[in-house]
């Protein structure tokens, strides 16, 4: 009969064949940690490897995602979706077990993690979102949204600064069903850490206000307790700092950094194989190993018992089970084309000049009653992002039962957090901050768009216009750096009803994130033609026409399409004939058929000039070598927006100037 030795020593085995076929990849954490996952995976977690979907299944995450083989392992042991021929394929062209664990690739994957401290992070969100959805939808007897979060992590997600805003942030909001294992080994790749990463960890998550216990991770036993004991905290996260030896049971290089990451090398694999008693060859585990590891069984009764409790709850709260069920399904309300349609068509029959920031909190009024499935937030500027609507209800650490959800000044953590929260599924997150300080969360916006989430960033304060903030908090590159970022749609609409559009795109997005972007200063709204108003969904269309052969395409976005439209009038007073388009998203716009865009950028006009308030070369794609780009090539300056935009040559004189060199 196989012994809990024997179970985590699988663990091991399998990572350091995997990787040494490789020739690449990472086996001393997989090593170090196999204890403890076979305590956590065998005794405590409740999940059904025939359906890695269950809802109420506990969510694991390798936020030490270099460790990728220790999960690999763990879900072809306890009967995925995962071959043994998976595991030999490690790290080739197009397998289902990349380098770092990829969301959807890999059944029971539940995030990419791979830089470190996001992964962590997603778990605070999924903790979150269990919190917050179960608020919302449990009661009396029927607690259907009851699961954990479990996270293994390492030193290096510890040194990462975007632990610390999501840590404190999860101690403040008492997600007591969150349970972090650090992996306290003492080894990074540069060597010993304690040159480097010193502090008192555990002092430190208990002035989170986390529950903190020490264990010896290689003792089942006291993790097993200790995994107990994080269960019964109801009011605190949990962290189980675990002593480990990193590369655990390789005679001559556990406890250093020669087995972080590097393969252990044959003689070693089997010089590690007889220090711990495994007898067996490459890839080779006995089948009373994989009985005792094997969870489909027991994953099908506990997904039986959770149905049967769903039942008894649908029987009992019929409406509230149908919503959860939609919201679960990720499908919008049955009303929501119909009502959103007609918001955006009422838009244009009443024009306003207002902020875009402030057209989007109108158009958050509108379609918030419509998504009660909103998790909106912002990064301690609410008052600015305009990000609260009139239906928002703040989440406290006593009351999770809202759907807004105050970040503080953690724009990196608030993003990765969004991550986690739609992976856990029941919300469409939504967070903000100025558009300057995206540079914060650029690699959890990334992360977005590489797992294909359909989160919706909202960043605000879009130019120059932010005025007498100055050149620390005036974006002139960041639009151009989201728009250079696979998978993203970034929108930055001119007016009001294009600020609607955007909104009504993002939440109907599948597969891709959104970075909506939003003025500061008042835009006046546009007139436009039905057709017009049907073509901002396609992310540029002709808003003036001209003829149907134009001298002139002027190109321009947000608060500047007005300038091109004065423009236009000033230029065609010499007969010549003005197309402006706008162009709100060009990652759309790019996807549209060939005999779309030429309709819009007839290849015979090579007279093109594009007016933005960002860096210039981003415009060279659609004006081509013969046009001109009116945009920022410098930082800019402190003064009041006007000013500034006269400054920098964001005037109609300038404009017809630059349409004039081209003829």
């Amino acid at each position: 009969m196989a012994t809990k030795k024997d179970m985590a020593n699988a663990i091991r085995a399998l990572s350091m064949d995997a990787i040494q076929k490789a020739n690449s990849g990472h086996p001393g954490a997989p090593m170090g940690m196999a204890d403890i996952a076979e305590v956590l995976w065998h005794d405590f977690l409740n999940h059904n490897p025939a359906n890695p979907k269950w809802f109420n299944r506990d969510r694991f995450v390798l936020s030490n995602g270099h460790g990728s083989m220790l999960l690999y392992s763990l879900l072809h042991l306890s009967g995925y979706d995962l071959s043994l021929e998976d595991l030999k394929n490690f790290r080739q062209l197009k397998s289902r077990t990349p380098g770092h664990p990829e969301y959807g690739y890999t059944d029971g994957v539940e995030t990419t993690t791979g830089p470190l401290g996001q992964g962590i992070t997603n778990a605070v969100g999924m903790a979150l979102a269990e919190k917050v959805l179960g608020a919302q939808f449990n009661r009396p007897g029927y607690e259907v949204v009851n699961h954990y979060t479990y996270v293994f992590m390492g030193d290096g997600c510890l040194m990462e600064g975007v632990s610390h805003e999501a840590c404190s942030l999860a101690g403040t909001l008492k997600l007591g069903k969150l349970i972090a294992f650090w992996d306290d080994n003492g080894i990074s790749i540069d060597g010993k850490t304690s040159g480097w990463f010193a502090e008192d960890t555990a002092l430190r998550f208990q002035a989170y206000g986390w529950h903190v216990q020490k264990v010896d991770g290689h003792n089942p036993e006291a993790v097993a307790e200790a995994v107990r004991q994080a269960q019964n905290e109801k009011d605190r996260p949990s962290i189980i700092c675990c002593k480990t030896v990193i590369g655990f049971g390789s005679p001559n290089k556990e406890g250093t950094q020669k087995c972080h990451g590097s393969p252990l090398g044959d003689e070693e694999i089997l010089l590690a194989k007889q220090k711990l008693g495994w007898n067996y060859g490459p890839f080779e585990i006995p089948e009373d190993i994989y009985a005792a590891w094997n969870a489909r069984e027991s994953g099908a009764a506990k997904e039986k018992a959770w149905n049967d409790l769903f039942a008894g709850y649908k029987k009992e709260y019929p409406e509230l089970a149908l919503e959860l069920e939609r919201r679960l399904a990720r499908r919008l309300p049955a009303d929501w084309a119909e009502k959103s349609a007609a918001y955006i068509r009422d838009l244009q029959a009443n024009p306003a000049k207002v902020a875009t920031r402030k057209a989007s909190q109108n158009t958050l009024n509108a379609f918030g009653p419509l998504l009660p499935e909103f998790l909106g937030g912002s990064a301690d500027l609410a008052p600015s992002n305009l990000t609260m609507f009139d239906g928002s209800v703040s989440i406290t650490p006593d009351n999770a039962s809202g759907n807004y959800v105050h970040y503080g000044v953690r724009e990196f953590g608030m993003s990765a957090i969004m991550n986690g929260v739609w992976l856990h599924g029941g919300f469409i997150p939504y967070g903000a901050t100025f558009l300057i300080f995206m540079e914060y969360a650029k690699n959890a916006v990334r992360m977005s768009a590489l797992m294909k989430l359909p989160v919706i960033y909202v960043f605000t304060h879009d130019s120059i216009g932010l005025g007498e903030d100055g050149p620390t908090h005036q974006p002139v590159e960041q639009i151009s750096s989201l728009r250079l970022t696979p998978n993203i749609n970034t929108w930055r609409p001119c007016d009001q009803v294009e600020s609607a559009v955007c909104w009504k795109l993002a939440v109907e997005s599948q597969d891709r994130p959104s970075a909506l972007i939003f003025s500061r200063q008042g835009l006046p709204q546009m007139e436009r033609t039905p057709e017009q108003l049907e073509n901002i969904a396609r992310g540029g269309y002709v808003l003036r026409a001209g003829s149907a052969e134009p001298d002139l395409i002027i190109i321009a976005t947000g608060s500047e399409v007005e300038l091109a439209m004065k423009a236009a009038d000033v230029i065609e007073q010499d007969g010549r004939s003005v197309r402006v388009v706008s162009m709100p998203c060009t990652e759309i716009f790019d996807a549209q058929s060939a005999e779309y865009r030429e309709s819009v950028l007839p290849a015979s006009c090579r007279r093109r000039l594009a007016i933005e308030a960002g860096v210039s070369s981003f415009w060279y794609r659609y004006v081509g070598l013969d046009g001109r780009v009116l945009g920022m090539d410098t930082y800019g300056e402190s003064a009041p927006a006007d000013k500034l935009f006269k400054y920098f040559g964001f005037t109609v004189e300038n404009a017809v100037s630059l349409a004039d060199s081209m003829f």
